[in-house]
């Protein structure tokens, strides 16, 4: 069966730089647009608290070369459902990595039960056991689905790399969902020790 190209149509540039229109994949349709832009310097944690609303029924996050201050400590997430007063939504979630060294004398393929959550309001893990030295980060994209519903829970999906502190290419899969029919309307990223040193991350809207 062939695979159909994307088809760029009607595609502008905005005045922040993100391109906005019609993408046509297979016959479905998809508009996506920056919200916003987060830059780390030193930064305790990165916050969207704006802009998470019913305007798109998608939301994703684009992470850049994050790298912490702290070797080995963990990227990770947490939702809010009051504008980011607080954060500590109940999450069920799934995780598996596939991972490989740079001497090519190890790999893995597994399901790691360490960093799913079971109905807790810990913060999700994304990118554990992160490198800090000074070519090492990690790199990826996280989709919400519908956080402004307030009849079902809230799924995510996120597909990640990293450079950990033993020198493995990780390639981590991770979702879940928020178990809470209010809306989501703020998302924070912290480690889970020390401060993100530098990165950015980029908040899209996707109908």
């Amino acid at each position: 069966m062939a695979l159909s190209k994307i088809q760029p149509a009607s595609m502008d540039l905005t005045a922040n730089y993100a391109f906005t229109g019609t993408n046509s994949v297979a016959g479905l349709e998809y508009a996506e647009k920056k919200l916003a832009t987060l830059t780390a310097s030193s930064s305790a944690t990165l916050s969207f608290t704006s802009s998470i609303d019913n305007t798109y029924n998608i939301y994703k996050f684009r992470f850049v070369n994050i790298h912490p201050a702290t070797n080995s400590e963990t990227f990770q997430f947490q939702g809010s459902t009051n504008s980011g007063s607080s954060y500590g939504v109940t999450i069920t979630s799934t995780l598996f990595d596939a991972q490989h060294d740079e001497a090519d004398s190890a790999t893995f393929l597994g399901y790691l039960t360490s960093l799913d959550l079971a109905q807790s309001t810990s913060y999700q893990s994304l990118c554990a056991g992160l490198g800090n030295a000074n070519d090492e980060s990690c790199s990826g994209e996280l989709f919400l689905f519908d956080p402004s519903s307030t009849t079902f829970v809230k799924h995510f999906m996120a597909k990640m790399n990293r450079v950990n502190h033993n020198d493995y290419s990780i390639n981590t899969f991770i979702a879940g969902y928020f178990n809470t029919t209010s809306a989501i309307d703020a998302i924070q990223f912290k480690m889970s020790s020390g401060n993100i040193d530098s990165g950015t991350i980029e908040m899209y809207g996707i109908n």
